[in-house]
């Protein structure tokens, strides 16, 4: 039987044509497998504690030291906490380093911590908040390596980047080597924000980034260390352990709060945005059980919501207006696509009418310049100040591609 050209492609397209929709359909499950968010679906987000596979063989045999907080745990193990996981391990934990809000979190932002030892493993507790921020020679003379582990929000006036540059500096002059396990950014996803003025470096803003920086805490420590921001321009001997299955258009909810008055996803996408309000008399719910997602003074001129700010143990005491009914603006149900917004700082201002007496001296100091305070006074809008900070952060994102693990 002769078979013409036109059967013989039908021919071979019903022999084929079935493998190549299963080529299709398998394609299409493998990419759903790495995009979803559905965890029943997508392979789990590892920060670097939980691959210890790749970090304890580096720990056998040498005396460590630990940086570490309540953050610090293996979400795959029932968020046991690192230092437990070590101790089981056999790994010779020396010490702990413990930075703002403490070893296990409960400390109120700007609490003096000081040095003790952990009640439930025995461990000497070293601080590193207060007036010693970084470690001295005689706290790492009996160390032979550290490890660094704190869950970040990636904001720039968030202290725990600042610990990590003292760490990192105090690492490369004793020449002791430094783990980062690295934690995904909840903030990661963008950037944002004026890039802080080394005029107007302090612990809340060391490094000329933006307020919303897009980095995780591996990939800010490659930064500094490349681009010599540490004191004489010493590097530290770092090892980053990665995050696995996770890059920075991907949402992660925190398994741990990572600072008392941050208990949620939705306080920490709101942050950005809300955190100027403590260089203000304005209220961010401290005090509160929902602290960073309300704002408001007392004056009902702020708004209609209202909330009463009152000491909170292991949260807030003393909060600003204590004991005081607050007006202003409920942002409890703001989705987690938020991005830093100065909507509500210029919406206070304008309705304070209280002009240079809104600020208070923290706020250049938390902004990173003197500017953003400047624009407002001059009663620029938000597009036109957010204008004045693209031609630095258009810079900042080009230098930032060298350091990213997670493009």
């Amino acid at each position: 039987m002769q078979i013409n050209m036109k059967q013989l492609k039908l021919i071979l397209l019903l022999i084929f044509l079935p493998t190549f929709l299963g080529c299709r359909a398998i394609s299409g499950s493998l990419l759903a497998k790495t995009t979803t968010d559905d965890p029943s679906t997508s392979s789990p987000i590892l920060p670097g504690a939980d691959q210890p596979e790749q970090y304890l063989p580096l720990l056998r045999g040498k005396k460590v030291g630990l940086v570490a907080n309540q953050t610090s745990v293996l979400t795959q193990k029932n968020n046991q906490h690192l230092v437990d996981f070590l101790l089981e391990n056999d790994i010779a934990v020396q010490k702990i380093f413990v930075p703002e809000h403490g070893f296990r979190g409960n400390a109120d932002a700007g609490e003096v911590i000081k040095n003790d030892t952990d009640k439930e493993t025995g461990i000497p507790l070293v601080s590193l908040y207060g007036s010693n921020k970084k470690p001295s020679e005689e706290a790492l003379m009996d160390i032979d390596i550290l490890i660094f582990d704190f869950q970040d929000v990636g904001l720039r006036f968030y202290t725990y980047i600042s610990t990590m540059h003292y760490v990192m500096e105090a690492c490369a002059e004793q020449g002791k080597p430094l783990i980062i396990l690295d934690r995904p950014n909840p903030n990661g996803d963008y950037i944002d924000g004026p890039v802080l003025d080394p005029a107007y470096q302090s612990f809340v803003g060391m490094h000329p980034i933006p307020v919303v920086h897009g980095l995780t805490m591996g990939e800010l420590a490659l930064m500094i260390n490349g681009e010599g921001w540490l004191k004489h321009q010493v590097k530290a001997d770092i090892t980053v352990i990665p995050v696995a299955n996770w890059n920075h258009e991907q949402h992660y909810s925190l398994p741990v709060k990572p600072s008392p008055n941050l208990p949620n996803d939705v306080s920490i996408r709101l942050y950005p945005s809300l955190c100027f309000f403590e260089g203000t008399d304005i209220s961010v719910g401290r005090g509160t059980y929902f602290p960073f997602q309300v704002y408001g003074a007392p004056d009902p001129k702020y708004g209609s919501f209202t909330f009463t700010p009152e000491s909170i143990n292991g949260m807030s005491k003393h909060p600003p207006h204590e004991g005081k009914t607050c007006y202003g603006t409920d942002l409890r149900k703001t989705p987690l696509t938020h991005q830093f917004t100065l909507q509500y700082l210029l919406e206070m201002y304008q309705k304070s009418g209280g002009g240079q007496q809104f600020f208070n001296s923290f706020f250049d100091k938390l902004a990173g310049t003197d500017q953003l305070r400047k624009d407002i006074l001059a009663g620029k809008s938000a597009a036109e100040i957010k204008a004045g900070w693209q031609k630095p952060l258009q810079a900042y994102k080009t230098m930032r591609e060298k350091y990213l693990l997670y493009p």
